[in-house]
């Protein structure tokens, strides 16, 4: 029996090669997840979707069901984010981290608009510009973790509950005190610190901008250290991220 055919929105958040004209594209869609679909032609010149299936890309799709991957036979761009994001090297390695993360987050046919949602409104404030892009990957990873069910502790430490946060451990759940950051590995952190962390994950933009320059880079790598603790992976996109600190 045919597969039937369906529509959906997704983000491109990667692809790669499949024989000598084919690319496998995947995609976080708005009511099926994580999806992996074979976009037939696309390396050929002739082919109408190649422009529309990059990275960042924003699209309306049309979809065929297939055995074992479905067949991608429509594709309209309604934000080509990619063209702004990949123009500047700083926004291109946020915006990197962003989609390997949301990929690592996301399980196959398993819909979570909110993730969707969260991964959109990243990708605009980076192409738009609207907040330093190591705020807004921090604030992401921070919102997307707590969507899972994995938001650290930023208010009281993980272990015993004391309100004096002074030290954050990716093992032992986030904040700790100093009485109990001896019974896991963990990094000093300056009460200013957790205070950003506090304000990105409840999106209190005001708050964060108020925060003391320097500690935007510092709190990305802390909870980059927490994501991978989390995912059990390496994401590879952390160290390029770090290198793009090394050329600005």
């Amino acid at each position: 029996m045919a597969g039937k055919l369906y529509r959906d929105r997704g983000i491109v958040l990667r692809t790669h090669k499949l024989g000598e004209a084919d690319r496998i594209v995947t995609l976080l869609t708005r009511e099926r997840g994580l999806l992996r679909v074979v976009a037939k032609g696309i390396r050929r010149t002739s082919s109408k979707f190649g422009a529309r299936l990059e990275p960042f890309g924003v699209v309306d799709v049309q979809l065929h069901e297939g055995r074992s991957l479905d067949i991608l036979t429509q594709a309209e761009l309604v934000n080509a984010y990619g063209a702004l994001i990949a123009a500047d090297y700083d926004l291109y390695t946020a915006g990197a981290l962003l989609l390997e993360c949301s990929e690592k987050l996301n399980e196959a046919g398993q819909p979570n608009p909110e993730q969707f949602h969260l991964l959109l409104g990243a990708l605009n404030a980076l192409a738009r510009r609207r907040y330093p892009p190591d705020l807004v990957v921090a604030a992401y990873l921070l919102r997307a973790f707590s969507l899972e069910g994995w938001e650290p502790s930023l208010h009281y430490c993980a272990n015993c509950g004391e309100t004096d946060l002074r030290f954050f451990s990716a093992e032992g759940g986030g904040g700790l005190c100093a009485n109990c950051a001896s019974t896991a590995a963990c990094r000093a952190l300056a009460p200013e610190a957790f205070e950003l962390l506090q304000a990105l994950l409840a999106s209190d933009w005001e708050r964060a901008l108020q925060a003391p320059t320097g500690l935007a880079a510092p709190s990305l790598q802390l909870l980059t250290g927490y994501a991978q603790w989390q995912l059990e992976h390496h994401l590879k996109s952390v160290r390029i991220r770090e290198r793009s600190y090394e050329i600005l």
